[in-house]
């Protein structure tokens, strides 16, 4: 196999349209706010300063990251794995971000890139509660992208389609796969480790 060079993309792939060039915005406008706005979901990726990337799913409820102003996003951040990988890559790496937002049943997705901070405000956090609970610390996005991807991939995918739902049951438990991947803690069962993911959103 062959690894290809800069100058082999452009004999496989023509150039892009202007339409395609264009629809890179450099701010959130209507339709971007309505989409954000409806998506309980989202892909998080972040680079570090050893040139490392990290994506990292992110949820909440419909609309959990705040649209805060055509150029600004706030994302809350929930009870996780305390890893914080994405969090040190934008205090200690680039800074710059992006985020995948999904919405359910839609096969268009939306892109917005930007750099990074964080915060920790009392009155910010409070002002996020969900679950119950504050986050523990907000993400804010001084966003300069934002574009919308076709539905290709979601349409191949089938994602939102009954027929490619797989029953949990035909993998083992995350507690179970862990175990066996290093040796440590003891396996639990899917229903137990559900519940416990339960109390901890």
């Amino acid at each position: 196999m062959t690894d290809l060079c800069a100058e082999d993309l452009a004999t496989i792939y023509p150039k892009p349209s202007p339409r395609v060039i264009a629809k890179a915005r450099p701010a959130i406008d209507a339709h971007a706010r309505k989409f954000i706005e409806m998506s309980p979901f989202c892909v998080l990726a972040t680079s570090g300063a050893d040139g490392s990337v990290d994506a990292s799913p992110r949820g909440g409820g419909t609309g959990f990251v705040h649209v805060a102003g055509p150029n600004q996003l706030l994302m809350p951040d929930r009870s996780g794995n305390n890893r914080i990988d994405s969090f040190k890559n934008v205090v200690e790496g680039s800074g710059f971000v992006h985020l995948l937002f999904f919405v359910p049943g839609i096969d268009e997705t939306l892109r917005v890139g930007g750099r990074g901070t964080l915060s920790a405000d009392p009155d910010l956090l409070a002002s996020m509660v969900e679950f119950g609970k504050p986050p523990r610390a907000v993400l804010s996005v001084a966003v300069s992208e934002v574009y919308f991807h076709c539905g290709k991939a979601l349409m191949r995918s089938k994602l939102w389609s009954p027929e490619v739902k797989v029953q949990r049951s035909v993998m083992p438990s995350i507690s179970q796969v862990i175990h066996d991947q290093t040796s440590l803690g003891e396996p639990e069962g899917q229903d137990v480790v559900e519940a416990r993911y339960r109390t901890q959103l």
